[in-house]
């Protein structure tokens, strides 16, 4: 399958460049290998979405209860607050990354129940959980950047931890979050949709398909 396969080489890739090094930044330089890797794919499927039709159709017919169950999986984000009593990660990151993540991974089961119930409002729920994923990746890649030791680390206090740019924590931001970020704008899109066309909101059984 080609989605597959795209996934997987773009994981090898970004695997390849991590152990050569390419998203460690180090000292004096700003991380732009590392914003690259972040905001490069989401660029590249809002381009490919726009010029595509096929693309287009792919993504509006994802189920939209698998792109909110995957949210759950966001409560492995608690990882980096596990890192920072170790003083692996600076709290100014770890905080708001780890509690974000965790709470759109906890909220993201409650959203889904919501759509296979056929809550009137679950329209509203899965923006505002997306909308809130979102918020919080860009906030975790701000602190990140902003505590690292490159040369947009204001906030860094000179300790030397574990760095996003290094293996296996680069694996973060150039895999998990930019592929996060593109469920993310597909659960939006299929929303637009649906608020375009003048729809009801659709009501899921367990096993069947969408009905309108």
């Amino acid at each position: 399958m080609l989605v597959t396969s795209v996934l997987v080489a773009w994981f090898l890739i970004v695997l390849g460049a991590g152990t050569a090094g390419v998203f460690d930044s180090g000292p004096g330089r700003p991380p732009l290998p590392l914003l690259l890797a972040v905001a490069g794919p989401p660029l590249l499927f809002a381009l490919a979405y726009r010029a595509s039709r096929a693309v287009r159709n792919f993504a509006l017919r994802i189920d939209l209860r698998l792109l909110t169950a995957v949210q759950g999986w966001r409560v492995i984000g608690i990882l980096f607050l596990g890192l920072y009593p170790f003083g692996l990660l600076p709290g100014a990151f770890a905080w708001p990354a780890g509690l974000g993540d965790v709470a759109v991974g906890v909220a993201a089961p409650f959203v889904l129940l919501a759509i296979v119930r056929g809550t009137p409002s679950w329209p509203t729920r899965v923006a505002w959980l997306n909308l809130a994923g979102l918020l919080d990746f860009v906030g975790a890649v701000g602190t990140g950047v902003l505590t690292s030791n490159s040369s947009l680390g204001v906030l860094s206090d000179g300790v030397s931890r574990a760095s996003l740019g290094t293996l296996p924590l680069s694996l973060v931001p150039t895999f998990a979050v930019p592929l996060w970020t593109i469920f993310h704008l597909i659960s939006l899109l299929q929303l637009r949709r649906l608020a375009r066309a003048g729809t009801r909101p659709i009501r899921y059984t367990a096993l069947a398909d969408p009905v309108v």
